[in-house]
């Protein structure tokens, strides 16, 4: 058989972790055919159970695919409408009893749409393409709730979309950007997408640190991209001390004079931490997004843009020459469900389901020797021995999370410290027989690849 790896452990964890190995290393490529499991358990001398268990695993991790008769490839992962790191964190495989994987809310706990839809016009209420792009009643709502005094508020069409026309306007070809690494894949590919280079800046459990900022502007960037509450990975939140220090290094910095910050509150209104910006002490320099997907439900597709009008007003201009304005109907939707009284006692209910959540699994981690910071928000950055093979004994039992390399800056150093993501706010079961998995997942150690006649 010419198969360019080894087995040193032969238990179906063991060369399922070896063939992920191999696919991570480059030995096997997408496409590449695997040997039917009677040869393969013949030349390394296990029963083909032992081999049909392996290839389960790698099948339920998303890293292998069987094509009936054919036999079982490497699986293409060819997800061509998503950008290069979003593919990484797409879920791949058969579903799983238990998807963690997926950094999105629990739809069980979003408020129900009906009584918001039926309170909606039956007809388009716009008669005019120059009418205001924001609903008064809805800007009112918004500017009550803003963490700081902005001089503009506008809608756009999700986080995302707010923070990619903020950075268009702030940037040109070649600038540098300070963000978080631990951080949100799709800003990476967002900042490769606009010709910018990212500058990592470390995360502690109160957010960005202020070392790290304060190396970063040394390297002259134009922008600071960060993430205020329930930080993606990490659940992190941003102390008001904190925010103070980081403002006071922005304003004090010999090269940060014109350096512009934006804050994206993607999950604001299911976070316990208080609602910090750096915008209240540099009110002119500080653009802050506030996303309704995590609260309300991705599908909106909704999320409010407010700082300094030279900024914001700039995007609402630029809008105008594309979509224009966020629909209307869309506005009305989300003005019914932050004044109804029941869709907002139904947020407030997941924003304390989701911390019950955290709190119950980092308490039964702790029962399996894993201290962990309790985090906010819906996500867990669980720190393991290796990425790929506490992926695959995870899918083993059944259970999916998200690689943790796609959230480092240029994947990581070598050598450092590994992660996998977890989505608590997927975990509405029985919570100790998780925290079982995931720290003898955490605790495996990937066995190591090795070519044919070498050692």
């Amino acid at each position: 058989m010419d198969f360019p790896l080894e087995f040193p452990d032969r238990s179906p964890g063991g060369i399922a972790a070896t063939i992920a190995r191999g696919v991570s290393a480059g030995d096997l490529a997408p496409g590449d055919r695997l040997p039917t499991v009677r040869t393969l358990a013949a030349a390394i001398g296990v029963s083909p159970a032992t081999i049909s268990a392996a290839w389960q695993a790698l099948g339920r991790a998303g890293l292998i695919e069987s094509r009936g008769r054919a036999g079982s490839f490497v699986r293409e992962r060819r997800r061509d409408w998503l950008t290069p790191r979003m593919r990484g964190l797409a879920g791949y495989g058969e579903p799983l009893k238990l998807d963690l994987s997926r950094g999105t809310p629990d739809p069980a706990l979003l408020p129900p749409l009906g009584p918001a839809l039926g309170r909606v016009s039956m007809r388009a209420e716009t008669g005019s393409y120059q009418e205001l792009p924001v609903m008064p009643e809805l800007a009112r709502v918004l500017a009550e709730s803003w963490p700081t005094t902005a001089q503009s508020i506008t809608v756009v069409d999700g986080a995302l979309d707010g923070i990619s026309r903020t950075l268009e306007e702030l940037l040109s070809f070649g600038d540098r950007v300070a963000i978080e690494s631990p951080g949100f894949p799709p800003f990476y590919d967002l900042l490769d997408a606009l010709g910018a280079d990212a500058v990592p800046m470390a995360v502690d459990e109160c957010g960005v640190t202020p070392a790290a900022l304060s190396s970063a502007l040394g390297r002259r960037v134009r922008a600071v991209l960060l993430q205020p509450r329930a930080h993606n990975p990490t659940g992190a939140s941003m102390t008001e001390e904190r925010a103070r220090e980081l403002a006071q290094i922005l304003e004090t910095h010999r090269d940060a004079a014109d350096v512009v910050v934006v804050e994206d509150d993607h999950s604001g209104l299911i976070s316990l931490a208080p609602d910090v910006s750096i915008g209240r002490w540099l009110p002119y320099r500080v653009v802050h997004v506030r996303s309704f997907s995590k609260s309300h439900g991705p599908d909106l597709r909704i999320a409010a843009l407010g700082g300094p009008s030279a900024v914001i007003d700039r995007i609402v201009a630029r809008r105008m020459l594309g979509p224009g304005w966020t629909s209307r109907m869309l506005q009305r939707i989300l003005y019914d469900l932050l004044t109804d009284a029941a869709a907002t006692a139904q947020v407030e209910l997941a924003r304390a389901t989701y911390a019950a959540r955290q709190r119950a699994l980092v308490m039964a981690l702790a029962e399996e020797g894993i201290a962990l910071a309790l985090p906010d928000g819906i996500n867990l950055w669980l720190p393991v021995v290796s990425e790929r093979a506490a992926i695959v004994q995870l899918a083993a039992a059944e259970i999916r999370v998200a690689s943790g390399s796609p959230f480092m800056v240029g994947g990581g150093p070598e050598g450092a410290p590994e992660f996998v993501r977890v989505t608590v706010g997927g975990l509405n079961g029985d919570v100790p027989p998780a925290a079982r998995a995931l720290a003898s997942a955490a605790a495996h150690t990937a066995v190591p690849v090795f070519a044919l006649g070498g050692r």
